[in-house]
């Protein structure tokens, strides 16, 4: 286990340092940096002499390894567009982002495996049809009209829940969450909702597909010979047997869920580093542009880590296999 550990870090590794490559050198080229902080008039010393505060004009290569070498020490370098650290400003709106991921993917989770193991139980009830054909909407609506159906509904028409921002905020040390507060969750439904719903339903049809192939298989039917109750039958064995080909999806869409949540963000002006990163974009903000893309690719790094851990967990026979590959190496 120490083994596929090591191996799965080392790999981890040389995926960051690719998208920490990959961040470095794609937004050189989305403009100027220079001119938006100056402006037009500034004389062509003031320009040349930003540059070289900020360190423009060094060569690529060491801009890069001084990029890598200052990340790795948390610090990300200095904001073009307001003068303050970047590191100070994700740590400032990270919470907001996670708190929204974490309600999405606990909502895409749980309701996702109920609905997909309920529609393969009952496939031909009424509510399971009902639930599968209700389930289109999540997959083939875009995130952000899902959004602004949810603001005219709840929000415009009915009234029950705010159209945008982040309320009920609270201060726990360093940590800001809304989580403890009636005004938190009510400013969280919506965003959490438009968030999830399009994992929740892949995921649900992905369990009930998954679920479906295992109930035909022979070591269910002699379950079923044995006597073993349903109950037993469904979550003792057919949806244990389920799960391995469901946390690959359901890890990517996970983080998907932070990665993609720069839509959401805009559509309910909720101030987590999505956000922070359109508003980036607008200013050609390079630093925080690349800080924010390492943190997609860190995040994305760890669920897969942690998804590759859970397969050794579920299914004993891949650590074997695993392990018997080690030895022979």
């Amino acid at each position: 286990m120490i083994w596929i550990i090591f191996n799965r870090l080392t790999q981890a590794v040389f995926v960051l340092l690719l998208v920490a490559l990959v961040a470095f050198s794609m937004f050189r080229f989305v403009g100027d940096p220079v001119s938006n902080m100056l402006g037009q008039e500034a004389t062509l010393a003031d320009r040349e002499s930003l540059r070289d505060r900020l360190g423009l004009n060094d060569a690529l290569p060491v801009q890069y390894f001084r990029f890598v070498a200052d990340a790795v020490q948390g610090d990300f370098g200095v904001s073009y567009r307001t003068g303050e650290p970047v590191a100070d400003l994700i740590a400032h709106r990270l919470p907001a982002t996670l708190e929204l991921a974490l309600v999405s993917a606990i909502l895409a989770l749980t309701l996702g495996i109920v609905l997909g193991v309920y529609t393969a139980i009952r496939r031909r009830g009424v509510v399971a049809q009902l639930i599968m054909a209700t389930s289109l909407i999540g997959v083939s609506l875009p995130t952000f009209l899902i959004g602004v159906l949810l603001i005219w509904v709840f929000a415009v028409e009915l009234g029950w829940l705010p159209s945008f921002g982040r309320a009920g905020v609270v201060q726990v040390g360093d940590w800001s969450t809304g989580l403890l507060t009636l005004d938190g969750w009510r400013s969280l439904l919506l965003p959490a909702i438009t968030l999830g719903l399009y994992q929740m339903t892949l995921i649900m049809r992905l369990v009930r597909a998954e679920m479906l192939e295992v109930l035909r298989q022979d070591f269910i039917k002699f379950a079923r010979a044995r006597g073993l109750s349903q109950r037993r039958i469904y979550f003792g064995h057919a949806l244990k047997n389920t799960l391995v080909p469901v946390i690959t999806v359901a890890g990517l869409q996970l983080g998907s869920i932070v990665a993609f949540s720069i839509i959401t963000e805009s559509v309910f002006q909720w101030p987590g580093v999505g956000l922070m990163f359109i508003n980036a974009v607008y200013f050609v903000d390079i630093p925080v542009m690349s800080a924010y893309l390492l943190l997609v690719g860190v995040v994305f790094v760890v669920i897969n880590l942690v998804v590759d851990l859970l397969y050794f967990w579920i299914d004993p026979r891949l650590k074997t296999g695993s392990l018997a590959k080690g030895s022979r190496a």
